[in-house]
């Protein structure tokens, strides 16, 4: 009995062996020769960006046939040009993934009016890295506490609408009362940032840890144009909670805001997903997740992401797809309250 059950389960293996090669010699074949294109919904030089290059890098020798793989940037609309590119006119056969800001995902939901993509339909690769956002503020504008942020006058620079950078201080200002002034149109997150710098605009919300860290590496130190006042986040990063920066949601003053809060902030955990059009094949797609985990953890990747100060802890598209059907669940009156929030 024991010799039989040893030898189903190595005819098991050696089947599961042989059902692998086969997929990744059906892999190669259309593979080869071919250009995987990863389309960036920023301006060059930002977030998603940067992390966008970082798997560019690294796939092409994890993928069955090494492919070519390009990045192509495609700013514009919060991130909105590009999903409606994935949604319609995107090749549909794994060689065109994107990377694009969480709002994309979570804006339908919110915007009654929207007549485009399902996020639901998307097929998400996985997430390269959850996100903590935060508002960095000049120095000089004698803002020190929570409070006088939220009563200031100042102005918050911002891209499009839809964007981290406009929808973060619009949710603080809809839901917690803010006073600053809301100025957008901003080609990208760098533009904005050398904004702050020459004191066009007093600070920049919805802006990543990870860009931040690129772009200022001594921004901790302390002796900078500007600070990491608040983190826009439900738990924070460990890095920023050790150096005592704020949470936003403490200023919350009821169950309703709380709730509110943990609906918009949930898309923290997605904040730099890779997606796939609908209509990919179902065993394209799987392959594909599995070969973008295989790639994060690659200890190139990771050596080359210690190199550029930004983390790579990924989540699956397993995991991302479940999320994103969990955020559609979310009740109704919550839901509602983040519109009226964000003037929806």
């Amino acid at each position: 009995m024991q010799f039989r059950t040893m030898m189903a389960a190595l005819f098991a293996l050696g089947s599961a062996s042989g059902a692998l090669a086969q997929d990744n010699e059906a892999l190669a074949k259309f593979y080869k020769d071919k250009t995987v294109t990863i389309a960036v919904a920023s301006s060059p030089g930002g977030g998603l960006d940067t992390f966008g290059r970082l798997l560019s890098r690294h796939l092409s020798k994890h993928i069955p046939g090494n492919p070519n793989v390009v990045v192509s940037n495609v700013p514009g609309a919060g991130g909105n040009i590009l999903a409606n590119n994935l949604y319609t006119i995107a090749p549909k056969d794994g060689t065109y993934m994107g990377v694009t800001f969480p709002s994309i995902m979570i804006d339908p939901l919110l915007n009654t009016n929207h007549r485009g993509y399902d996020p639901t339909k998307f097929n998400y690769v996985g997430n390269a890295n959850s996100e903590v956002l935060v508002c960095l503020l000049r120095r000089d504008i004698g803002v020190k506490a929570l409070n006088e942020f939220i009563s200031a006058n100042i102005i918050i620079g911002a891209t499009a609408p839809g964007s981290t950078t406009a929808d973060y201080p619009a949710i603080t200002k809809g839901l917690l009362g803010a006073k600053f002034k809301l100025v957008t149109g901003y080609q990208g997150s760098r533009e904005v940032t050398l904004a702050v710098e020459k004191n066009e605009v007093q600070g920049i919300c919805g802006l990543g840890w990870s860009t931040v860290k690129v772009q200022f590496p001594d921004i901790l130190k302390g002796d900078m144009f500007a600070s990491v006042f608040v983190q826009e986040d439900l738990k924070g990063h460990p890095e920023l909670n050790a150096k005592g920066v704020p949470l936003i949601t403490s200023l919350a003053k009821t169950d309703e805001e709380r709730q509110a809060l943990a609906m918009f902030y949930s898309q923290n955990a997605f904040s730099r997903p890779f997606i796939l059009p609908p209509g990919v094949p179902a065993d394209r797609v799987a392959a594909l997740r599995k070969i973008f985990m295989e790639t994060i953890a690659d200890p190139e990747l990771q050596a080359d992401a210690r190199k550029m100060n930004i983390d790579a802890d990924p989540t699956s598209g397993e995991e991302l797809q479940r999320l994103i059907q969990e955020m559609y669940a979310t009740p109704q009156p919550v839901v509602e309250r983040v519109r009226k929030a964000m003037g929806r």
